[in-house]
């Protein structure tokens, strides 16, 4: 069933393109509420150990900390920092992964037999994983300006400044750096996010009025969106990592070189782990989780909102 069906009924889904529409709105929405959280999570994951604070030397030892310093020592301005990228990216990101959640749903629930707008936990985890999937190949190049931007130490003005050196170093496949921890990232997310939405609006009373509506989307999204964190943060800290401008050490066997650090997702995540131990894998995970979680139910609200508005003007 449609995420914005209402509880209980059997409707025909609306069209790709309104359910494409509903998701950009949904993204920007969150996105405009929550960002200041998203720039506190990307410094508290890039902060390392091993190599010092996060840029020139900071120690961040929590979300108020950070939040308290990035407003002190560098303007509160610097919390929407980088934020036209990810404005850029929400439209296409969010729209992609409530439309083609939706598509998959329907692409395996017609495989397993099942009858049309019926689904199963199954479906919602696997169509989920694989809508993120999706949304990582569209998001890459915007998620590693907006890394680059949000990182203390690169010291940039601004995401075109940054998408010209990454172009005129790397060309255009740099911008893909970073793809295969995205992807994992995603699956992890939305497949967990999906499945527990599912999981969760099957335990809550059906809504008999709009504000038990909105509760129960609030309530599953919110749920939903605290899973998806737990599953995907150690990816999400590996790609930023990978994706950083300080994601380079001193070539063991030629000093005059250069090499990256971390590259591929699970030898990076062992990486971490082994040089930093298993907290470091869930760095950012208080500020993510404080936008994630109840950010999940606010996606879920305006997009059920925006598509209930698109269904009564087919009606």
């Amino acid at each position: 069933m449609s995420a914005a069906g209402k509880e209980g009924a059997v409707k025909a889904p609306l069209p790709f393109g309104y359910q494409f529409i509903a998701g950009a709105v949904a993204g920007v929405s969150e996105l405009l509420v929550m960002y200041p959280l998203d720039v506190v999570k990307t410094r508290m994951q890039l902060q390392s150990s091993v190599r010092g604070g996060a840029g020139g030397g900071e120690v961040y030892s929590g979300l108020v900390d950070c939040l308290s310093k990035i407003i002190k020592r560098e303007g509160a301005r610097t919390l929407y920092r980088g934020i036209s990228s990810p404005i850029l990216m929400e439209a296409p990101k969010r729209a992609t992964k409530f439309a083609f959640n939706e598509k998959f749903q329907k692409l395996y629930a017609n495989v397993v037999g099942l009858a049309p707008g019926k689904t199963n936990q199954a479906i919602s985890i696997l169509a989920g994983a694989s809508a993120g999937i999706t949304e990582a190949f569209v998001i890459v190049p915007f998620e590693l300006v907006k890394v680059r931007c949000q990182d203390a130490a690169a010291k940039v003005n601004g995401p075109m400044e940054v998408l010209k050196a990454i172009v005129k170093k790397d060309g255009v496949l740099g911008l893909y750096n970073g793809l295969e921890a995205t992807v994992w990232r995603h699956a992890l997310w939305n497949s967990g996010y999906f499945g527990i939405i599912f999981q969760v609006r099957k335990l809550l009373p059906a809504a008999k009025s709009k504000s038990e509506k909105v509760r129960n989307d609030l309530l599953a999204g919110t749920v939903g969106g605290t899973m998806g964190c737990i599953f995907n943060t150690p990816f999400d800290v590996v790609k930023s990592r990978i994706q950083s401008s300080g994601n380079s050490v001193v070539d063991p066997a030629d000093a005059t070189k250069t090499i990256k650090k971390y590259n591929w997702s699970v030898p990076a995540v062992k990486t971490i782990y082994k040089e930093e131990g298993f907290s470091a894998l869930y760095k950012g995970f208080v500020p993510k989780i404080a936008r994630l979680g109840p950010g999940g139910g606010i996606l879920l609200i305006v997009f059920g909102t925006v598509t209930e508005f698109f269904e009564k003007m087919r009606e």
